[in-house]
């Protein structure tokens, strides 16, 4: 099945799918140091809210997902069973359960950075809803993370280029959404000078790395879609001209093939349908800031077309991939091009 756009059809598979793990505490991969047996704790007790969905950012992610869909369809099948969730997990208490498990001295580096930005991603389209509360309530948990970028990037000399959750690009993306959200203009300029300084002057990208075995991103595509993100329309051209200039020729020739996925049972290599889905998404984003007649416009829209058709039909079915791939599904879904 492949589909160019989200339907209420496809949100409805796609929440159910979420409603089905998100509260499913077992199997669980913990991100979590042990500091002494005090520490020696189960997944829920740790956190509270996110404690699902085989590990911490998938569970985030997979509620920004549920949330889009209740914004997109708020009166489709799955509102009733997202709001009742919502209404049981977002509380103040389990939110200053989840910020206090980020005080410790050990949790400084926790998820960073790709669960920063999907938190701060979360975070933005709670706001979005017309019910505000839960927005409101999360608002606390959003600003350790916000404060947790500001404090690091100054700190970060180099960026991060690999296709995993160590990407630094996807975490400014991410967390730009947050700032537009917030009208956090300092934020924002934080988190385009970051990227200017570790992206700009980065021209002829040979994406000779990619795919590796377990990329769910593709390190030079969502470093494109970051600058896109950040900069002006006037700023993002030029540079991107610069970054990918054979684009029009589809090169470099492996951004353009879908990657190949042998065995869905092995997270690693399940890894594989997400980086379909996530270029999927850039390609689409990239293809929206092109101009009008640019040939370069229906190459990129060709392309997210091919690893969207090669990612969605494989949503579900093992859960190594079910527990986060619908997520990407739905940010390439609903990027306009």
């Amino acid at each position: 099945m492949t589909a160019a756009h989200l339907t209420e059809e496809l949100a409805l598979r796609f929440a159910r799918i979420a409603l089905g793990h998100v509260g499913r505490e077992y199997p669980n991969k913990p991100d979590h140091t042990l500091a002494g047996p005090e520490d020696a704790r189960t997944p829920r007790e740790l956190h509270p809210i996110f404690y699902g969905s085989y590990d911490w950012h998938s569970c985030v992610h997979s509620y920004w997902m549920l949330t889009r869909l209740l914004r997109r369809y708020p009166g489709f099948a799955a509102a009733t069973d997202i709001r009742a969730l919502f209404d049981a997990q977002l509380t103040p208490e389990k939110v200053a359960v989840e910020c206090a498990y980020l005080a410790a001295p050990t949790a400084r580096g926790f998820k960073r950075p790709y669960g920063w930005g999907w938190l701060l991603k979360l975070a933005a389209e709670l706001s979005l809803l017309d019910d505000k509360s839960w927005s409101k309530i999360i608002a606390p948990l959003a600003e350790v993370f916000a404060q947790r970028f500001r404090d690091f990037l100054p700190l970060a000399t180099y960026p991060v280029r690999v296709g995993t959750h160590f990407n630094t690009a996807f975490g400014l993306r991410m967390a730009a959404d947050y700032a537009t959200a917030t009208a956090d203009e300092a934020l924002a300029t934080l988190l385009r000078e970051t990227a200017l300084r570790w992206y700009g002057e980065d021209a002829d990208c040979p994406a000779w790395g990619e795919p590796s075995g377990d990329d769910f991103q593709s390190s030079a595509l969502i470093e494109a879609e970051c600058m896109r993100r950040l900069l002006a329309p006037e700023a993002f051209l030029p540079w991107f001209d610069r970054f990918l200039p054979r684009l029009e020729r589809r090169e470099p020739a492996t951004l353009f093939r879908p990657a190949t996925v042998t065995d869905r049972s092995d997270g690693k290599i399940a890894h594989l349908d997400g980086l379909n889905l996530s270029r999927a998404w850039c390609w689409r984003a990239l293809a929206g800031a092109l101009p009008d007649g640019d040939v370069r416009r229906l190459v990129a829209k060709t392309a997210a077309a091919e690893h969207l058709a090669a990612g969605i039909p494989h949503i579900a079915g093992d859960y190594m991939g079910e527990h986060w791939l619908a997520s990407f599904a739905v940010l390439a879904l609903e990027e306009e091009s």
